[in-house]
């Protein structure tokens, strides 16, 4: 799994909080097809293509996104050293298949967004 870099860089801009376009799920017919994808491939139009392409774009980083903090909060949470039960650095990189080194960041991340009540926004 490949390390995002930016996962690390605290928030900044209120505007990114903003909820992603929706992602439609697919019915489970159209995700045994390995060409199905979204209905992207039945688009003629590229115009249209393009337009719901980068919706899905936009969509997915913003949830990769969300899911990059939550792992960083968990990570911070699991590291606590207050808890009885915290883990060392390297059982959190290996359970979400980090470097130990990266996992000190996203531990370092977590606790930022903590502190900062990212748990309560949404």
């Amino acid at each position: 799994m490949s390390e995002p870099h930016s996962a690390a860089q605290p928030r900044t801009s209120p505007a990114r909080r903003l909820k992603p376009p929706p992602l439609l799920f697919e019915p489970s017919e159209a995700t045994a097809d390995p060409e199905h994808f979204f209905d992207l491939e039945s688009m003629e139009d590229p115009a249209e293509l393009l337009a719901r392409s980068t919706e899905l774009t936009l969509a997915f980083r913003a949830a990769a996104e969300r899911a990059t903090e939550f792992q960083a909060m968990a990570a911070a949470q699991l590291a606590d050293p207050q808890r009885f039960d915290r883990l060392p650095l390297a059982a959190i990189a290996e359970r979400a298949d980090w470097t130990e080194d990266y996992a000190r960041k996203m531990v370092e991340f977590g606790r930022e967004l903590l502190r900062d009540g990212a748990v309560a926004e949404s």
